[in-house]
């Protein structure tokens, strides 16, 4: 849980963004505290980037404030503002070495050369790109450009660093490296960072809170692992990690593959099935049940594979679950 003695670094109230169709994000409210990596999550068009670019002042907003440190940004442009944004294109100039690229902003601000060529040694050497000095973008990877976009940004000393997908066109190895890279420099420089994914299991890895947002509202806000225990809603079920969902009596009953036991033969009245497939994943193994209509998915270890076999006749036991209300009733 978010201490409540920690200061508020960035703070949203009754914020609404509107577009000319009549999208956007009505009546955000936000906290976000000193040193906390807050994630928006959600599908394309739920209204993540359109937060994260008012707070970056590329976008106006229409009603409400942001304020950081107690001060409101409104007002202000991108570049009078106390933040930086990485995109997921790295926007590094192809024509200026990296380190042009990464002394660009910092002489802009007057900084000395010789301080200039130390900050820059340290931050490579913190994004693990020591001696990239002398190359060009065209030269690295597209995780290693992302590296140095990241270092630019920081480089700048922002208040509020602003993520936009910046792992999406990495493919997934890349990904989790940079994850965890993310997470090291977030946590060694105390640094208030608002990312934005459509990735749960990013979102679940990085995160000390989660914003879960659905078509320009908040459907929860809370710590993963509140997120992934207590689903505030059926969306929030559906969308943080696979779940099961079961219509019954007037109720939706929802169980985590990880909960449903698999027993072997059928049982007087359990719920009975067969065994529909069998998917080994590493550690573990994704088994379906048909069930009637139905099929149920359950994740076990594979000590546990040797009792199954697909089309073979299994009852299974729920651990935990969870109840939502059917779509329209009271």
């Amino acid at each position: 849980m978010v201490n409540p003695e920690r200061k508020i670094k960035l703070c949203i109230s009754g914020m609404d963004k509107i577009y000319d169709n009549g999208d956007g994000v009505r009546n955000i409210n936000l906290d976000v505290y000193n040193g906390e990596l807050v994630t928006m999550l959600g599908p394309s068009g739920c209204g993540k980037t359109t937060i994260l670019r008012t707070i970056g002042g590329f976008l106006s907003i229409e009603k409400g404030d942001i304020t950081i440190d107690g001060k409101s940004i409104t007002g202000l442009p991108p570049e009078k503002r106390p933040t930086a944004m990485v995109f997921q294109s790295y926007n590094l100039w192809p024509h200026m070495s990296i380190y042009e690229n990464l002394a660009f902003g910092l002489k802009l601000r007057k900084i000395p050369k010789d301080e200039i060529a130390r900050r820059i040694e340290a931050m490579l050497e913190l994004v693990k790109m020591s001696g990239s000095q002398k190359k060009y973008p065209g030269q690295l990877s597209g995780g290693q450009q992302q590296r140095i976009a990241i270092a630019r940004s920081l480089l700048l000393q922002p208040e509020v660093l602003l993520l936009d997908e910046p792992f999406s066109a990495l493919d997934a190895k890349i990904r989790m490296q940079m994850r965890e890279e993310l997470k090291k420099i977030q946590s060694e420089l105390g640094i208030t960072v608002v990312f934005v994914t459509h990735d749960q299991e990013e979102a679940m890895a990085i995160s000390h809170r989660i914003v879960v947002m659905n078509k320009g509202k908040f459907e929860q806000v809370g710590t993963p692992t509140e997120i992934y225990d207590n689903p505030a809603s059926k969306y929030v079920a559906s969308f943080i990690g696979e779940m099961n969902f079961l219509n019954r009596d007037n109720k939706i009953i929802a169980v985590r593959p990880e909960d449903v036991k698999i027993l072997r033969g059928f049982k007087e009245g359990a719920i009975n099935g067969t065994v529909r497939t069998i998917m080994i994943l590493g550690h573990y193994v994704d088994v379906n049940i048909q069930w009637g209509e139905e099929v149920l998915k359950s994740f076990i270890p594979r000590t546990e594979l040797s009792d199954l076999e697909v089309g073979g006749k299994v009852h299974v036991e729920f651990g935990k679950t969870l109840e939502f209300p059917v779509e329209g009733s009271s």
